[in-house]
């Protein structure tokens, strides 16, 4: 996988108050930063001042030259939606699309409707004077240009409404109708530009991302959240289309997927061969109960040397931090046809028909987890090469031997005697009682005869887990794409 950089503009959706807000989204290998606009000051004195004044001089064409929209009705302060080129607003280079309205001529207007603020803007005189301060986040609903402010064709000065542009670009009732000098910048005044300002850095090595409504098995609409691994949370990141949030979701999953690999690859470095993590990462397991609104909660899953480890948080491989450890062999059985109400599910059965039920967020994570289980057993099988249960036969105590070369052997423990021996593939089927007890069909070579055996274990799980678990090695060992995914792999697992 190559590491995704990716530039975009997308809304940060505030569950509280239910707004939007624009925002623009910067994607590098290692970090995923969340921008919004401000007003800098980039030259003057006036450089750490979050308020600016400026002096407009309303023209007998064009006016102020700027609309504006909201107001304490909608619970948003008035904002300039609009300015006009080469007009009053435009020229004193200190005005921008998004300033806030906070003072008109000394009168503080933070709680005033629209009505009240066109009303006084219209009614002040040829020489204007107001209080700005940019609004970070204006709801997306206002409909803020993200861009420069550029010309409009809309001069209408009709009744105003909160949420469409209040025109301030006509004389209003000024009773001077002599030409006023234009606005425009003074030499030594402070010089402001609008820029995109890094707000928040999520650091994606180990992060998470989350689809779903928190509580509930609600997918959000072309909306999800990453975590970074110290809770860190970018918010409710929404997009407006769905191939938008696919597209980000994606990039983004790519990247994390990638860190995953280079920590692998680093712990594999000071582990030894039998030892090596084959694949982590994090998934959602669902809580116990039968209610259809099953809660899922975050866990961190490893396959690593002969075992698979479930963790609360990414292991630093000390044993105090991990809650489930299992043999991968002879210990689980997992199912990737596994259905559930959310998807992408699969489910891990643990020793004694324990069952674990996971869920992640993209079918090629789902597609990696099966691929990853299926290459740390047959690593286990391989170096393991063989295991032996006791068990009962036509009531005589016996060994039973499972082995990767040589299929299964039926042996007298005391006498070392071979009473029967059949190689994978005369392995026909299978019944068991759900207890102790499993027939095994092997196909006679010679006769083609179906032979039964009928043993007896006193752990029946573990057996049908490594009979399982050997037969799916011996088969992947013959499998072509198997073999070729399996040198790609180790030489990215081994290489400096």
């Amino acid at each position: 996988m190559l590491a995704q950089t990716k530039t975009g503009i997308a809304l940060l959706y505030d569950e509280v108050s239910e707004n939007a807000y624009d925002i623009r989204l910067k994607l590098t290998k290692e970090v995923l930063a969340i921008q919004k606009q401000d007003v800098v000051c980039v030259s003057g004195s006036d450089r750490s001042a979050n308020h600016r004044t400026v002096t407009l001089h309303r023209q007998p064409v064009g006016g102020l030259g700027l609309s504006i929209k909201g107001g304490a009705e909608h619970k948003v302060p008035v904002v300039i939606s609009k300015m006009f080129k080469n007009q009053a607003a435009d020229q004193t280079g200190m005005l921008f699309i998004g300033d806030a309205i906070i003072q008109v001529n000394g009168i503080n207007v933070e709680s005033a409707t629209h009505e009240e603020v066109v009303h006084l803007l219209r009614n002040a005189g040829d020489e204007v004077t107001i209080t700005v301060q940019y609004l970070r986040e204006a709801p997306s609903f206002l409909k803020l240009p993200l861009g420069s402010p550029g010309p409009s064709s809309d001069h209408s000065s009709g009744a105003s409404s909160p949420l469409f542009d209040s025109g301030l670009h006509l004389n209003g009732n000024s009773a001077n109708t002599a030409p006023s000098s234009p606005s425009s910048p003074i030499a030594n005044e402070p010089k402001y530009e609008k820029r995109w300002l890094d707000t928040l850095s999520v650091p994606l090595s180990m992060a998470r991302i989350s689809r779903y409504k928190t509580g509930t098995d609600k997918l959000r609409s072309n909306a999800f959240e990453v975590l970074a691994l110290d809770g860190v949370s970018t918010g409710i990141l929404q997009f407006y289309t769905a191939q938008e949030s696919a597209d980000w979701l994606r990039a983004i999953s790519t990247n994390i997927s990638d860190l995953t690999l280079q920590n692998m690859k680093m712990a594999n470095k000071c582990s030894s061969p039998s030892d090596q993590v084959v694949h982590m990462g994090w998934v959602r397991e669902r809580l116990g109960g039968t209610d259809s609104s099953q809660l899922y909660k975050f866990k961190f899953l490893a396959l690593k040397g002969s075992s698979f480890y479930i963790f609360s948080t990414p292991p630093l491989w000390l044993a105090d931090d991990c809650w489930l450890q299992a043999n991968l062999y002879f210990g689980i059985h997992q199912d990737f046809n596994f259905e559930d109400h959310r998807p992408y599910c699969f489910s891990v059965m643990v020793g004694h028909g324990k069952s674990h039920c996971f869920n992640v967020e993209l079918g090629s994570e789902l597609a990696v987890w099966e691929k990853s289980f299926q290459r740390a057993i047959f690593m286990e099988v391989q170096r393991t090469g063989s295991k032996t249960y006791m068990c009962t036969w036509q009531g005589d105590t016996l060994c039973f031997t499972v082995d990767f070369a040589l299929g299964f052997t039926c042996f007298d423990s005391k006498t070392k005697n071979v009473l029967w021996r059949y190689k994978f593939s005369q392995l026909k089927g299978s019944s068991d009682d759900g207890k102790t007890k499993v027939k095994l069909l092997f196909q006679n070579p010679d006769t083609k005869q179906i032979e039964t055996k009928e043993l007896e274990f006193q752990d029946l799980t573990a057996v049908l887990h490594c009979i399982h678990s050997f037969i799916a090695a011996k088969v992947a060992s013959v499998d072509p794409v198997f073999i070729d995914s399996q040198s790609i792999a180790r030489k990215y697992m081994y290489s400096n």
